[in-house]
């Protein structure tokens, strides 16, 4: 399986390029990242059928082997949801988000202080891990107070989000550095889809660590009375909602950039996949109060508002519908696609990390109109507390953003170890 990415631009005399040493590590650093994503992804993973399970009035948390190791389904179902949601797609994210810019600018970026991002959020990881496994935090994916988990845990989880900001902030620091030296020259687009999901994060991730670090830390730590379980809920939603489109823009720098040219095509349109990622960039942070609908302590007015921009953010997302298709469409013409749908043959359904988005892609049209249903402050309470719920958050996260992470990896693997996959039929059939 071939790599999808273009060669390296020139390097400009004022800034320094990539040089072999620095490619080789990065390419290094970015392996650790995945590797790290895909083992929390395949514990995660593992923990799921046991909730299914005891949904089915099967308790398995009962066995004697299985109660040694997580004492009850509220602890297998923090475990399997801070790994799969926040450990699995921020390790990832951080390693492929800060590659693609160094790579797509050419621009080399101090690889200590890379390295040290990576250490940091790995020991951020297994901080939060001790109380996780010790049943000293099983607090959920949300931790809402009053339920209290130990500082520990929210320690290790604030340093982990803290190391993702450092890597947002290298890439920050390579775009402006390449603009200097680089003066009227357009931001590459992978580059300015890469920018702008970082600072979409930025701005998104405010809520929870103020949320953190100034309320459950100190609270658990016993240096305050008590928190305010509503505004915790507030400012957890300011990053909860965004923190989904932190997952989602990643897969879609995929389904615009690299995508089309798997499937032996091109980008449909540059213009307006830079328009998407800007009303991305906007829309997606003041969205978090539809998820509070029933609490008492934002205004009607505030929860409309956030209700029509939530559905403004349906208008990028069928920005990238249509860009996407019409991609795929062009390569399939491209290599003799004929008819109405007829071109869908001819898209090159034996390569497997093509396969896997283009499922991913189906498979999102229904966790984007679910969206839409939860939103509506007429539907919400009626799918509230339903199994709708994680249904929706398993298509969104769970099979639209991991399939597409799992079909990079197919074509990223053999460019970042210069091997090739070890049986690409066992790839397909995977997917």
């Amino acid at each position: 399986m071939t790599t999808a990415l273009p060669s390296r631009p020139a390097s400009s005399p004022a800034l320094p390029g990539l040089d072999s040493a620095t490619l080789t590590s990065l390419k290094k650093l970015t392996q650790y990242y995945a590797v790290t994503a895909f083992l929390a992804l395949m514990i995660g993973v593992l923990l799921g059928p046991l909730q299914a399970l005891n949904y089915g009035g099967v308790n398995v948390y009962e066995f004697p082997l299985l109660k040694v190791l997580i004492r009850s389904y509220y602890q297998g179902l923090t475990l399997h949801g801070v790994l799969n949601a926040l450990v699995f797609t921020q390790f990832f994210i951080s390693g492929w988000m800060l590659y693609l810019p160094a790579r797509d600018l050419n621009v080399r970026p101090n690889m200590r202080f890379a390295w040290f991002t990576y250490l940091t959020m790995t020991a951020g990881l297994l901080t939060a891990a001790v109380p996780l496994l010790m049943n000293d935090a099983t607090v959920l994916y949300t931790f809402y107070p009053p339920l209290e988990g130990s500082p520990v845990f929210y320690i290790g989880a604030a340093v982990m989000v803290a190391a993702s900001l450092l890597v947002a902030g290298q890439v920050v620091w390579l775009w402006l550095a390449w603009k200097r030296a680089h003066p009227g020259r357009v931001t590459p687009v992978v580059t300015y889809m890469s920018v702008a999901t970082w600072l979409m994060w930025v701005v998104a991730a405010l809520g929870l660590v103020v949320e953190v670090v100034f309320m459950l830390i100190p609270w658990s730590l016993g240096l305050t009375r008590g928190v305010d379980p509503l505004l915790a809920r507030t400012l957890f939603w300011w990053t909860g909602h965004p923190i989904v489109y932190f997952w989602l823009l990643p897969a879609y720098i995929s389904w615009y950039a690299f995508l089309p040219r798997q499937a032996g095509g091109r980008m449909a349109s540059e213009g307006l996949t830079r328009l998407a990622f800007a009303m991305f960039l906007v829309f997606s942070v003041p969205v978090g109060l539809h998820h509070q609908y029933a609490d008492p302590n934002v205004q009607n007015s505030w929860k409309v508002i956030h209700m029509f921009l939530t559905f403004l953010v349906a208008v990028p997302s069928l920005l990238t519908a249509f860009s996407a298709a019409a991609s795929l469409e062009d390569a399939a013409r491209a290599h003799g696609g004929r008819g109405l749908i007829g071109w869908v043959r001819r898209l090159p359904w034996g390569n497997a990390g093509m396969t896997a988005q283009v499922l991913a892609m189906v498979s999102f049209i229904f966790g984007g109109a679910g969206g839409i249903v939860n939103a509506s402050m007429a539907f919400a309470p009626v799918v509230h507390n339903t199994a709708w719920i994680p249904g929706h958050f398993h298509i969104t996260v769970g099979t639209a953003t991991t399939l597409t992470f799992m079909g990079v990896m197919f074509w990223l693997v053999p460019h970042l170890t210069g091997k090739r996959l070890f049986s690409p039929r066992l790839a397909l059939a995977s997917v």
